[in-house]
């Protein structure tokens, strides 16, 4: 992809006529970084004449796409959506280290390894994740959201978007009992940001440490799903 756009934050990966009619289903590595590379989850009932939603899911600091994996896998099957769970090139994700570049150029090469085998729904694509991961989700659906329909944030710490492209609805979890990254400053001081500009936000607070209840994860998944598709 361009640098330039990467540096700003932006991905070119967009949805686009599939002509492969019968790609793998299932687990399977994305294979494109090396040590670091991440998962792509197809579910069996998959078919190519039925766009399925698509889901972008980011680890926390010092994870790995299993991580972003483990948070949702378990509705892959039922609820029939498509997740994508990369690895940051780093021990986190780019711009919480210092600015835009590698990470935005990786999740944009696995989106195109995506679009180019699975036909994806436009009108259903998130991006989102836990703890750093929620904080990029957040960052990136915001500079995308003429690509990104959703935000799933869970228990995230800020929001460094470099611009703002249209407007995604977002969900944001976080727990009274986080000591990683405390509910005040984090989550109770963004979501009025994002609600102030004009974002339509979803905000559930639970008695928890920093973690992605079940019941909450789920709630998000239906959330996310529920909208009409097109």
């Amino acid at each position: 992809m361009n640098p330039n756009l990467a540096r700003q934050g932006r991905l070119e990966a967009r949805p686009r006529l599939v002509r492969m009619r019968e790609p793998q289903r299932g687990l399977l590595p994305l294979g494109l970084g090396g040590r670091r590379d991440g998962f792509v989850y197809v579910p069996a009932g998959y078919r190519v004449d039925r766009p399925a939603p698509l889901v972008v899911m980011l680890h926390g600091a010092g994870g790995s796409g299993q991580q972003g994996l483990g948070m949702l896998q378990a509705f892959v099957e039922a609820e029939g959506f498509i997740l994508v769970a990369p690895d940051s090139r780093g021990p986190t994700w780019d711009v919480i280290r210092r600015e835009y570049g590698p990470d935005v150029e990786f999740i944009d090469q696995a989106l195109s390894w995506i679009f180019e085998r699975y036909a994806v729904d436009p009108e259903h694509i998130a991006i989102g994740g836990f703890s750093d991961g929620a904080s990029y989700g957040v960052s990136l659906g915001i500079s995308n959201g003429d690509l990104f329909t959703h935000v799933l944030a869970f228990s995230p710490g800020f929001a460094a978007p470099a611009e703002q492209h249209g407007e995604p609805q977002v969900f944001v979890s976080h727990g009274t009992q986080d000591m990683v990254l405390p509910i005040d400053p984090c989550s109770r001081r963004l979501v009025p940001r994002l609600q102030a500009v004009g974002y339509d936000v979803l905000y559930r607070e639970f008695d928890g440490p920093h973690t992605v209840p079940t019941e909450i994860a789920r709630e998000a998944v239906q959330w996310f799903l529920a909208a009409p598709r097109s």
